[in-house]
């Protein structure tokens, strides 16, 4: 509870020291309208059937890229981990892929899929699941060879292994990774929207930004950021409940 109070302490000061710095002109208003104005801009725009739309439309992308996302890559890290031969080959390339700006790939997406849905899910996939990759492998490493020697020794089978070793092992370190990825996964299907797209919130955050109209870009960043907190609070939640899983 103190920690909660402490983040909103955190967020209320901030959205002060925007206002202050708007309302006294220490910053150009027209470069950065104050706090006031951009959140009842967000609240006009919500009102709005094409806004909510374009929400709607950034959602289902994003929803459909990461549960492509997390189980590939948790099925390929759980492979790279278990299969040390494959580990010591894939690792290397595994963490030179993602060091590359997936940004520069963007064009290829949009060559091969066109414009259009498969091409944001498709770049949204591809943004995220190198992190889940290596996150469920390093999950899968964590685990402790002793428990998995005892659980073998008295005859689980493969199922019972993973349910009953794997999951509550791998299980913190992977809602954590979860966080993590969905922040990769909703940064690549924004600069998707944006970059090349007929709909959805990053194409219009996009237009407001060429247009300069500041209050509306604003109000973009602040829905996005709500939606981004909205979703790491709700892991983190869960990662509370099986806390009694870690090790």
């Amino acid at each position: 509870m103190t920690n909660t109070l402490a983040r909103i302490a955190i967020v209320l000061a901030l959205f002060a020291l925007w206002e202050v710095l708007s309302r006294m002109g220490i910053v150009n208003p027209r470069l950065l309208p104050s706090a006031s104005d951009t959140l009842a801009t967000l609240c006009d725009l919500l009102r709005r059937a094409s806004v909510r739309n374009d929400l709607l439309v950034t959602a289902t992308e994003v929803l459909a890229a990461f549960a492509l996302a997390v189980p590939v890559g948790a099925l390929i890290g759980f492979l790279v981990a278990e299969n040390r031969y494959f580990a010591d080959v894939t690792k290397p390339l595994l963490f030179f892929a993602f060091s590359i700006p997936k940004s520069i790939f963007l064009p290829m997406f949009i060559l091969v899929f066109g414009v259009g849905f498969s091409q944001k899910v498709g770049f949204g996939f591809f943004s995220t699941i190198f992190i889940v990759i290596m996150s469920t492998t390093t999950a899968v490493e964590s685990i402790k060879v002793e428990y998995l020697t005892v659980a073998r020794s008295y005859g689980a089978t493969a199922i019972q292994t993973a349910w009953r070793v794997y999951l509550p092992s791998m299980l913190p370190v992977l809602l954590e990774a979860l966080r993590i990825s969905m922040i990769f996964n909703l940064t690549g299907v924004i600069l998707a929207e944006m970059y090349a797209s007929r709909d959805g919130i990053g194409h219009q955050i996009a237009t407001w930004g060429e247009n300069f109209q500041m209050k509306q870009l604003l109000a973009g960043v602040v829905m996005i950021a709500v939606i981004a907190i909205a979703f790491n609070e709700m892991i983190r939640w869960v990662e509370t409940r099986c806390s009694h899983w870690r090790t």
